[in-house]
């Protein structure tokens, strides 16, 4: 103890560093995921004081359930989801299907649930985790040699992450969708595919975006000739897009407020409010329930405690708590790509990578949405957004990110 006491500052740090990777049970990831609870409940009780709302009881109760299903995944070697990767694949698209079955709920006018009477399920939550364990799966088996090799393995990945895109989108749920392509990205290019793929990719992808500009484009001429049709839902009849009028507008509203919602009463309210909840925050904040924004019902209580709950953090404890669950953030998404050098298989590698990845458009999206910098599309934040199904998913993932770390060396 004393010697490490004496050492330089960087000798410090790398013998730290070195003492991590050469534990049994990595403490980073779930010193980060207990901070983060711990402050979901004080926030969620925030958001819902002025209704008196139980839902932080509830999360209390999916940490808990959370915490155990972390130790069970994090204690079972993790080439198992290797050999029954297709299984589990198949498991996660038939609840995808099963949303158009009489176990499916809608909620808010959108088909996404599955109601088990006890409890529901976000259908596109398990899909995430099916999916990036079968799309690793394919990559860690296949053998890319040239250009011609990889776009068979690509074609294999691609058609795993289309199907479960096609039914999200189907629900229709734009938000979940936009996190599988970062994640398919992340993936094959880990996978070191050939430089022409990318550049391939990179082509399609601008002319994707073009074309969604092109449409939305197309939306705000349509209602600015007839804003009597701006809640008619006229528009998808005829456009050449198969999105939703409602996901038109969260474009919109994003891109060109002063055209969907100039009065910033309709469309844009969200948005407006939580700049307000974060720009009154100011540095240290209003201190804990002392917010105004969701106390009074400005920032609605069907957001507030969930996608929005950031907001409510950033106004209570301001610019350095906010910096500090980013902080929080940086350092679990970190720890995992870390882990995922440590890996001595392929699999680990690709599911190490992907679940990094996940977490870190969840968080880029749902923060960047409450300050402005990204559209409105209801993604939550981990550990942090009320939500049962997400709160066990985000569990399930890290637990997967231990089990590399604890069983490394078996690979």
């Amino acid at each position: 103890m004393r010697s490490f006491l004496t050492q330089p500052l960087y000798e410090k740090f790398a013998s730290l560093i070195k003492h991590t990777e050469d534990a049994k049970f990595d403490l980073i990831s779930p010193i980060c995921m207990v901070i983060l609870g711990v402050m979901s409940i004080f926030y969620i009780y925030s958001a819902q004081s002025y209704t008196h709302g139980h839902q932080w009881m509830m999360q209390i109760l999916w940490l808990f359930i959370g915490f155990i299903i972390y130790v069970l995944i994090s204690s079972v070697n993790y080439k198992i989801y290797l050999e029954n990767a297709h299984i589990i694949y198949t498991i996660c698209i038939l609840m995808l299907l099963l949303i158009w079955s009489p176990l499916g709920m809608k909620v808010y006018g959108a088909q996404r649930w599955l109601n088990f009477k006890v409890f529901s399920v976000q259908a596109s939550d398990p899909a995430k985790i099916g999916t990036l364990i079968f799309g690793a799966a394919i990559l860690a088996r296949s053998q890319i040699i040239n250009f011609k090799s990889s776009l068979k393995v690509v074609g294999k990945v691609m058609g795993a992450f289309f199907l479960p895109i096609v039914l999200i989108f189907l629900q229709p749920d734009l938000g979940s969708c936009l996190v599988f392509p970062p994640m398919l990205f992340a993936l094959l290019y880990v996978s070191k595919l050939s430089k022409r793929f990318f550049i391939t990719t990179f082509g399609i992808f601008a002319l994707l975006i073009g074309i969604v500009a092109w449409d939305v484009y197309g939306y705000a001429k349509f209602i600015q000739s007839n804003p009597e049709s701006k809640h008619t839902g006229i528009y998808q009849t005829q456009a050449i897009l198969p999105l939703k009028d409602y996901q038109r507008k969260r474009i919109l509203t994003f891109v060109a407020p002063h055209i969907i919602d100039p009065k910033g009463i309709g469309d844009n309210w969200n948005l407006r409010q939580s700049l307000i909840s974060i720009g009154t925050g100011g540095l240290l904040g209003k201190g804990h329930n002392n917010g105004t924004q969701a106390k009074l019902g400005y920032l609605p209580n069907s957001v507030a405690p969930n996608d929005f709950i950031f907001s409510v953090l950033a106004e209570e404890r301001g610019f350095m708590g906010g910096f500090f669950v980013i902080f929080l953030f940086a350092i679990l998404i970190s720890n995992g790509i870390k882990i995922a050098t440590l890996a001595r298989d392929r699999f680990g590698v690709f599911l190490a990578i992907g679940i990094s990845t996940i977490f870190m458009v969840h968080v880029f999206i749902n923060i960047g949405m409450t300050i402005g910098i990204m559209p409105i599309t209801g993604i939550p934040l981990p550990f942090l957004s009320y939500g049962g199904s997400f709160i066990l998913s985000c569990c399930i993932l890290q637990g997967l990110i231990q089990s590399i770390y604890r069983f490394r060396r078996n690979a």
